[in-house]
């Protein structure tokens, strides 16, 4: 998690800079090294996780024009200058505020001040499971109601097609038919449960050089969807290093915020399976095959969901990254 740390006053701003020493992060002392109306309109975007030295009242007015989304908006926290409280203030579970308030209590020697209902009585939060198990949230606005039944006492239903290890929560039922309120799933339906996507397909992609962002964002629509998988699911692209620099490639990335790994022949050429064979790929990168190669090493060795296809100019192939969910939140 990218952290930012500000601080105000001398005292505060040595605790910002021993915490960003022990949990990795960047320390500022807003009015001495930038304002800090110019700090937070560059923090909150830049970092994952912003930590507020000082009072929470600063907090509150500084994060206040730039709140949008839980989905979208960072972790904010705030510990006061003698290190004794550290308080989440947005995106708790989805954002992972209070998981990194646990971190700055554990690493500063504080008590954390958690507020959300499910963690103050101890129930199973979905929201932070789905973090934790590295799922992207579908429809974030069904939170509320799975949270609800739980505070009510209710019992819910999840669908998880993988085996999830651990002890299974109070209040928490797994099933595999009839309707259910939870379900993690790679294809999510239309049904009224709350879905939860794991980000564990890796794209391995070849391509013609120049071939632009919009034919490569094409062809990886028509991959999923006839997989039926949502792209929500990907959790990074691959290529052989001669690919490195391609700007199509580069610019599909970027915007998707996906991380863009690219191997060497050599990496490629150790990878063990059974990959589509091509003389004329041989002859102008010094492997026989890229996109397999690159998706299943990429996916540190996860099966193939797609073999090789091809079309305008771009090779795809998908591979999935192990995944072994726990009842950890």
């Amino acid at each position: 998690m990218r952290l930012g740390f500000a601080a105000f006053s001398a005292q505060g701003y040595a605790l910002a800079q021993r915490l960003a020493q022990v949990l990795g992060g960047t320390a500022t002392r807003c009015g001495v090294d930038c304002p800090l109306r110019d700090w937070i309109r560059e923090a909150f975007s830049r970092y994952e996780g912003l930590v507020f030295v000082g009072a929470v009242g600063i907090a509150v007015r500084a994060i206040a024009p730039y709140v949008q989304s839980k989905t979208t908006d960072p972790a904010v926290v705030v510990v006061d200058e003698g290190g004794r409280f550290v308080i989440p203030l947005l995106s708790g579970h989805l954002g992972g505020a209070n998981g990194l308030a646990h971190r700055i209590a554990a690493a500063g020697g504080g008590s954390p001040v958690i507020t959300t209902a499910t963690d103050g009585r101890g129930l199973f939060a979905v929201d932070s499971w789905a973090k934790e198990q590295n799922c992207h949230v579908m429809e974030p606005e069904r939170i509320k109601g799975v949270s609800g039944k739980l505070l009510e006492g209710e019992t819910i239903w999840m669908r998880c097609p993988w085996a999830v290890s651990g002890l299974q929560p109070e209040g928490v039922l797994l099933g595999e038919a009839g309707d259910c309120d939870v379900e993690v799933t790679l294809s999510p339906g239309k049904d009224p449960a709350l879905h939860l996507v794991p980000k564990i397909l890796v794209l391995g992609v070849g391509c013609r050089s120049g071939v632009g962002k919009e034919t490569l964002a094409a062809a990886v629509a028509q991959t999923m969807e006839r997989l039926h998988f949502v792209p929500q699911a990907i959790a990074r692209v691959c290529s052989i290093d001669l690919k490195k620099e391609e700007p199509g490639l580069l610019a599909f990335c970027a915007e998707r915020k996906l991380p863009f790994l690219t191997y060497s022949p050599e990496e490629l050429a150790q990878v063990t399976g059974d990959f589509t064979p091509s003389e004329f790929v041989r002859q102008v990168t010094g492997i026989d095959n890229v996109c397999e190669r690159s998706a299943v090493l990429g996916s540190g060795g996860g099966p193939l969901l797609q073999r090789k296809c091809k079309g305008d100019g771009v090779t795809l192939a998908v591979a999935q990254i192990p995944f072994q969910p726990e009842w950890r939140w």
